[in-house]
């Protein structure tokens, strides 16, 4: 990384702390023990202005903080956090290297639609086995939940992802772009 990457990097890492120390977090209304967030949104955004290493840094600095300061109702809820983010970041890495190395011929609309596809299907994806896998643990891991509460807890928890994403990813973008097109430079490209 050079040196303006590690600042823009650094700023970006800043703002997703002080988005997750902010009171904007709502629980969601159909699972109050899942909250909805805005932190994730400066996570892809640098992911997609800077690539893997950038968003990856940022998304464990953010959860270096959230275990600190808000690990929520489970003390290893951020690694949930971390897994579901980083999942995310996988789906939209995968959707670049499927749109190619010339993603700018896609047209916005088309990559945030691709982006968000491959982000929510791989989070969805990834948190479904963790959380079926770990929710029968006690704490710190789980919930000590019994196989019938996990079944009719995950639906739940896909709805959440799912709901997340939509959201995260196509805001991440937005953003990353306008950052892009202040900046003068171009948005993080995987290479051939």
């Amino acid at each position: 990384m050079d040196t303006r990457t590690i600042a823009i990097t650094s700023v970006f890492a800043a703002f997703t702390v002080i988005l997750n120390l902010s009171p904007l977090k709502i629980p969601a209304p159909f699972a109050p023990f899942l909250i909805y967030q805005v932190w994730e949104i400066p996570i892809v955004a640098v992911f997609l202005l800077y690539g893997p290493l950038a968003g990856t840094a940022v998304a464990v600095i953010n959860t270096l903080v959230l275990l600190v300061v808000f690990p929520g109702a489970l003390p290893t809820g951020p690694l949930y956090n971390l897994a579901a983010t980083l999942a995310t970041l996988f789906g939209i890495y995968l959707a670049h290297r499927f749109a190619g190395t010339h993603s700018n011929r896609w047209g916005e609309k088309a990559l945030t639609v691709l982006f968000t596809a491959f982000g929510t299907l791989s989070r969805v994806g990834a948190m479904t086995l963790i959380n079926w896998a770990f929710l029968r643990y006690p704490p710190p891991l789980g919930f000590s939940l019994p196989e019938e509460a996990i079944m009719v807890t995950l639906p739940l928890i896909v709805l959440f992802n799912a709901t997340l994403a939509l959201y995260t990813i196509p805001l991440g973008y937005i953003v990353a772009k306008r950052v892009s097109l202040s900046l003068k430079m171009r948005m993080w490209e995987p290479k051939a």
